[in-house]
């Protein structure tokens, strides 16, 4: 059955999207070989990526007409392909496109004139020309700009936002040729508020590549602030709080144990057309991963302050997700926090009110029944992320010692990082 859109990789961008159309009554196939027969049973597979959709979720959009499917001869159907597929870090923190090729060979065969396809997954400037153009072109025979329409478009949701969901968000778009663009633009007008047209593609990557990065070096720089602030005796969260009351030229961040989410920080990989590493973001990276240990530290040093070694503690970890009120753990500090605590010696709990099982070095980790009577008996209980559901307050009252790392608890209640 034809249908309009095929969303292509149904994780934490495809999932949104496809559930954004359906809602809109655009007729949408799900593409995804390992996702789709959980999602077609109403059901979330267990990878956690489907960011802030529920089961419910997904049984309202198959009522609605969505179909997910293994079939790749359904993408030969559809008036717009987008690809959503994951890409990854590498070993050497480049993206994985591995995903994105499977993804475009999988269309390529079956591509039809006049489809549009747009491609919504991390990019580094120059992908949709240098590297998915070629898969589509040799697959189809078709040409890019001529026979089918081609463009990038930065994926920009934010998991858990209540404030900016899919409609509210504005959505970038550079296609190959101009009339590639505004093919883009009138699929994702029906989508959302705002369509802003960038000068082609390889400006709408570079859109991804900004936003994203600016997240990251954003967050080393306060993170940096933090180690100071502590060794000056300043409060750092009363800085901050001083600071965004300021109406121009500043936008608060604040420190944490580590930086999670799907969004890495990117480089230019391609020194040979010229490009100059950014050095900035590399050092962000370096400054940021650092955060676990720094935590360790922390902790270390409050259970030896009282009499206390880290070999033979016991240590609750609160939140083990990388966003608060959200199952995802992508790259949340989390799982380094309780390597290198168990590494040290410490019996490792923790307590999250999304993840009912969770493992770190091969061994599942015990999770705390009874928050307040685990934090009680536990030596050293760190907030590493702050659901809504926690009492931090009452934590802290019951906590023997009480790192929070989100400066979430009042001033004085607990140690903040």
């Amino acid at each position: 059955m034809p249908a309009d859109l095929a969303v292509i990789g149904l994780g934490h961008l495809g999932l949104p999207l496809a559930q954004a159309a359906v809602a809109r009554g655009i007729d949408t196939i799900g593409y995804d070989p390992a996702r789709a027969a959980d999602l077609a049973g109403g059901r979330l597979p267990c990878d956690g990526a489907e960011g802030t959709l529920t089961a419910a979720d997904v049984r309202r959009m198959l009522s609605g007409g969505f179909r997910p499917t293994v079939n790749p001869a359904e993408l030969g159907r559809v008036r717009t392909a987008v690809i959503c597929a994951p890409t990854p870090p590498a070993a050497d923190r480049s993206l994985d496109f591995g995903q994105v090729a499977d993804a475009a060979h999988a269309l390529a065969a079956r591509l039809r004139p006049h489809t549009t396809v747009i491609l919504e997954s991390p990019a580094y400037p120059g992908t949709t020309e240098e590297f998915l153009r070629p898969i589509l072109e040799s697959g189809s025979g078709l040409r890019a700009g001529r026979d089918f329409h081609l463009a990038y478009s930065p994926g920009r949701l934010d998991p858990g936002n209540r404030s900016h969901g899919y409609a509210g968000t504005p959505k970038v778009i550079g296609g190959l040729t101009p009339a590639c663009t505004e093919s883009a633009a009138t699929f994702y007008g029906r989508l959302t508020d705002k369509v802003v047209r960038a000068r082609g593609p390889r400006e709408a990557e570079t859109v991804h590549l900004l936003e994203t990065n600016y997240r990251h070096v954003n967050m080393a720089l306060v993170n940096e602030m933090a180690v100071l602030c502590h060794d000056l005796g300043i409060d750092l969260w009363d800085v901050i709080r001083c600071a965004e009351t300021k109406p121009f030229g500043f936008q608060a961040f604040r420190p944490g144990p580590g930086v999670g989410g799907h969004g890495v920080p990117l480089d230019v990989p391609n020194p040979s057309r010229g490009a100059r590493p950014l050095r900035m973001v590399e050092l962000a990276q370096q400054v940021n991963d650092r955060m676990p240990q720094y935590v360790i530290q922390r902790s270390a040093t409050l259970l030896n302050e009282h009499g206390k070694s880290v070999r033979g503690a016991r240590v609750l970890l609160l939140g083990v997700t990388y966003k608060p009120d959200l199952a995802d753990q992508q790259g949340a500090p989390a799982q380094e926090v309780a390597t290198r605590l168990m590494e040290l010696g410490a019996a490792v709990s923790y307590h999250d009110p999304y993840v009912p099982n969770w493992s770190v070095l091969g061994r599942p980790v015990p999770r705390a029944d009874s928050l307040y009577e685990a934090a009680a008996d536990a030596d050293l209980t760190i907030l590493l992320q702050h659901h809504r559901t926690y009492d931090l307050q009452g934590l802290a009252v019951k906590a023997q010692l009480l790192l929070d790392t989100r400066g979430a608890t009042p001033a004085g209640a607990a140690h903040r990082l």
